[in-house]
C-alpha cells in the first residue's frame, strides 16, 4: 500500500474551494492508502499568528477533516508541532538546501513583496515541507498546482541526499486532482477561492451558516446573457457556479445545463446555494459535536503518537547516514 502525505496550515477555515481541490479527494484516498493528514501549525508561524486564535484553528481544521470523512481507524490525523521529527529533519534538509534555490520559490516571493521584515522561517518553509514530506516515506503528495515547485524541491532535496548518503528517503510523486481541481472566488472568476479574500462574498466557507451560503451565491458574479453555459473563457461566473453545482451534487455539468435550459440565473443560483448547503449542513454537524470534544483529544493524541514512531524510524536513519550523534 503506498503512502500519501499531505498537510494544511490551519490558517483560517478551509473554502469550499478547499473541500472539492482536496479534502475531498483525501477522503476517497484513504480506503486504497496509508494516509497521514498533518495539520502544519509550524508553518503557519513563519507569519505572526495570534496564540489563542491558532489554538482555535488548529482544532478547527482538525475536526473538519474528520467531518468530512477522514477516518482515525484507518488514517493518521495529527498536528506538526507535537511531532518533534519534523523540525529536527527541517535542519538537515535545510543544510542540504541551497540559498539560490530558495530564492526562486514563488511564494516567497509572493509573500514577501513589499515587506519591511521577513522571518527566517518563511525564507526556509520549503525546508521544513521537505521534512515534513520525507519523514513518512512518502509515496504521493496530493496537492494544488500552487505548491508544484516546492514539491520539485523536495524530490531534488530527496534525491541529493540519497546520491550523497545513500538510499534514505522514498523521492515521492507529485499528484494534482484532475477535477473539481480549481474553483474560483464568486465575486473574481478568474481567481481561485482563498480564505484570505478580504471580500467575504468571494468565498464560501465550510462553515457558513445556509443564509450566508444563500446571499453570497445570489451575488456571485455572473453576466448579463442570462443563459446557463459552461464557457470558461466568455462566462467565467457561470463556469464556477457549474463547476461547484456539479462537484456539490456529483452530477455532469451537462445535465445541470441541461435542467436549466431556458431558465434565469436567479433559479439557476437557488439550485446552486441548494446543492452547496445540502453538502455542506452534514459536515457542520459532525464538525460542532466534535471541536470541543475529548474524542477529538484523543484522536490527535494517538495520531501524533503514530506519526512519531514512524517519523523517528526516518529520523534515525537519515543521522546515522549524515553522521549525526554516537
Amino acid at each position: 500500500m503506498q503512502t500519501i502525505f499531505s498537510g494544511v496550515q490551519p490558517s483560517g477555515t478551509p473554502t469550499l474551494g478547499n473541500y472539492i481541490g482536496a479534502l475531498k479527494q483525501f477522503v476517497d484516498l484513504q480506503d486504497e492508502h496509508d494516509c497521514f493528514f498533518c495539520i502544519v501549525d509550524e508553518h503557519a508561524i513563519t507569519v505572526p499568528q495570534d496564540p489563542k486564535e491558532l489554538h482555535h484553528n488548529i482544532r478547527s481544521l482538525a475536526s473538519l477533516y474528520i467531518a468530512v470523512g477522514i477516518r482515525p481507524t484507518t488514517s493518521t490525523l495529527f498536528i506538526q508541532s507535537e511531532v518533534p521529527a519534523h523540525t529536527q529533519l527541517s535542519w538537515m534538509m535545510q543544510s542540504m538546501s541551497y540559498i539560490g534555490e530558495l530564492e526562486r520559490m514563488t511564494q516567497f516571493k509572493d509573500k514577501s513583496d513589499g515587506k519591511a521584515g521577513v522571518s527566517a522561517g518563511l525564507f526556509t518553509y520549503p525546508s521544513l515541507m521537505a521534512a515534513d514530506i520525507l519523514l513518512y516515506q512518502t509515496d504521493i503528495v496530493p496537492v494544488g498546482d500552487d505548491q508544484t515547485q516546492h514539491l520539485e524541491l523536495t524530490r531534488n532535496l530527496a534525491e541529493r541526499f540519497n546520491n550523497r548518503y545513500g538510499e534514505t528517503f522514498t523521492v515521492p510523486e507529485i499528484r494534482i486532482p484532475t477535477v473539481g481541481a480549481r474553483i474560483m472566488s464568486l465575486q473574481e472568476p478568474t481567481k481561485k477561492m482563498s480564505k484570505s479574500d478580504e471580500n467575504v462574498r468571494g468565498f464560501i466557507s465550510m462553515i457558513d451558516p445556509p443564509k450566508t451560503i444563500e446571499k453570497k451565491i445570489k451575488s456571485a458574479v455572473t453576466d448579463s446573457d442570462g443563459i446557463v453555459a459552461y464557457d470558461v473563457d466568455n462566462k467565467p461566473g457561470v463556469s464556477n457556479l457549474l463547476t461547484i453545482y456539479a462537484s456539490c451534487r456529483g452530477e455532469s455539468i451537462e445535465t445541470i445545463v441541461k435542467k436549466y435550459e431556458g431558465k434565469g440565473y436567479g433559479d439557476f443560483k437557488a439550485g446552486v446555494a441548494q446543492a452547496v448547503i445540502d453538502l455542506l449542513e452534514p459536515i457542520q454537524e459532525k464538525y460542532y459535536s466534535l471541536i470541543e470534544s475529548e474524542e477529538l483529544d484523543t484522536i490527535l493524541d494517538e495520531g501524533a503518537e503514530k506519526a512519531s514512531r514512524m517519523a523517528s524510524k526516518t529520523l534515525h536513519r537519515a543521522q546515522k547516514a549524515m553522521g549525526l550523534g554516537r
